[in-house]
């Protein structure tokens, strides 16, 4: 299944972007309001140029005690952003947010332009009837054993659920 074939990416709001340069003060108050857990850092062509998490906040703001009135996103925003396309296959950057353990991606169109956010939780929904149709649509040479597919899922849910708890946010 393609990735913008997912419910969650014709629902979504448009993704919270700003420019290099941005206190992150702003870039804050912005994920605050909106209740978003990464801002994508872009160029004035809107590509991407990294992205801040509320993880990036926490190991390199709080823990560096660096002041967000001055320090501007780009000098703690994680780049080499893995960026998915419109028609990328929803397994595969499941079992890769999975394995690279990292839970925002930025979807870009054709020129590398943030279009959309998706993030672990949205691949979450993915349901199991889905998972199971997925492998039998590509054949044999494309088949992922259901075993694997369970254990992707259940780690991903195991993720998710365990998150909020270890940060209190519970």
């Amino acid at each position: 299944m393609r990735v913008d074939s997912r419910p969650e990416y014709k629902q979504k709001a448009a993704p919270l972007t700003v420019p290099r340069g941005t206190t992150l003060r702003t870039a804050i108050s912005e994920m605050t309001e909106r209740n978003y857990g990464s801002v994508v850092i872009v160029e004035p062509d809107r590509t991407v140029a990294g992205i801040l998490t509320e993880r990036d906040l926490m190991r390199r703001v709080l823990y560096e005690r660096l002041d967000p009135d001055v320090t501007p996103v780009d000098r703690v925003m994680t780049t080499n952003v893995k960026t998915a396309h419109q028609d990328d296959d929803v397994v595969d950057w499941l079992r890769l947010m999975s394995n690279e353990r990292f839970r925002h991606l930025p979807v870009v169109d054709a020129e590398g332009r943030v279009v959309q956010m998706l993030s672990q939780g949205d691949f979450v929904s993915y349901t199991w009837p889905d998972l199971l149709r997925q492998p039998g649509s590509e054949g044999r040479e494309g088949m992922v054993p259901t075993h694997h597919i369970a254990l992707i899922v259940a780690g991903v849910l195991g993720y998710a659920l365990l998150v909020p708890f270890v940060f209190g946010v519970v």
